[in-house]
């Protein structure tokens, strides 16, 4: 079977998280660092531990949504060659070996565009990435893309909604497809400076909106960050705190694994 004739592996992932008391797990990685190799151990033992879906960063030299941690990640990616062709390459490898786990690129408009829409998106169709991100295309700026997603299953654009999103959530949330993106902060990705403070009002006008599962991103570290919210939310989503641990045991997988493995557990109310 192709990738062409699979249905979207996100939607299948966390369809039945907004209607169970059970919680979904999304991590973010850099493709290619430290290397390519290493990335797909790394994709494979979180996988293991059980990660619903996994956010692949393409790294870009100007990340302007994301704090220094992956900036910083972004830029040793690039010095050692990583490339948005080598992560298409990447995924299809995976593809090839087995992985089903749903793949979600989040990378800026400039690398789609500098692609080539079309040719992004059938790329993206041909090898298996699930869905992106694209945190610079504002939703009224979507519609050149769209003109390329629309009748396909694969791939799907995520949107992201901020607490400033205001009256706009409820025509995101129409047209959301996967998930929806809750940024729980303001600001850039991995800050410490604590959630925006009425985020259980706007997480709620979010879930009311939508169809889908609403995820949580933006500063979350442990599953205990989540507590407060885990009524509302379907699921979170930690990136810069996982890069940094990443790098901290020397992007080892077992530590991927077992962090992957705790925080789901936690998530759920497991001991």
């Amino acid at each position: 079977m192709s990738n062409a004739d699979i249905k979207n592996r996100i939607s299948a992932a966390l369809g039945g998280y907004s209607k169970s008391k059970s919680k979904a797990f999304i991590t973010y990685l850099t493709a290619g660092l430290p290397d390519y190799d290493t990335t797909k151990d790394l994709i494979r033992a979180q996988e293991r531990g059980g990660v619903d879906a996994m956010e692949l960063g393409i790294p870009f030299s100007d990340p302007t949504a994301d704090g220094p941690v992956i900036q910083e990640a972004s830029q040793e990616a690039i010095k050692n060659g990583a490339s948005l062709k080598k992560t298409f390459e990447m995924v299809k490898e995976l593809r090839s070996e087995g992985c089903d786990l749903p793949f979600i690129f989040m990378l800026y408009y400039n690398t789609v565009y500098h692609y080539g829409v079309e040719a992004f998106v059938n790329s993206c169709e041909e090898v298996g990435v699930d869905g992106f991100i694209i945190p610079d295309l504002p939703f009224e700026e979507q519609d050149e893309i769209d003109n390329y997603l629309r009748g396909k299953d694969t791939p799907i654009l995520i949107q992201l909604i901020s607490p400033v999103s205001g009256d706009r959530i409820p025509m995101i949330a129409r047209e959301a497809k996967g998930f929806i993106y809750c940024v729980s902060s303001m600001g850039v990705t991995g800050q410490d400076d604590g959630f925006y403070a009425t985020i259980n009002e706007y997480l709620t006008s979010v879930k009311e909106a939508s169809d889908v599962p609403v995820m949580m991103g933006f500063g979350i570290k442990t599953a205990k960050d989540v507590e407060p919210m885990k009524d509302i939310v379907d699921g979170a989503i930690v990136g810069s705190y996982f890069l940094k641990l990443m790098k901290k045991s020397g992007y080892d997988p077992k530590t991927a694994e077992e962090y992957v493995r705790k925080f789901k557990e936690e998530l759920n109310g497991k001991p």
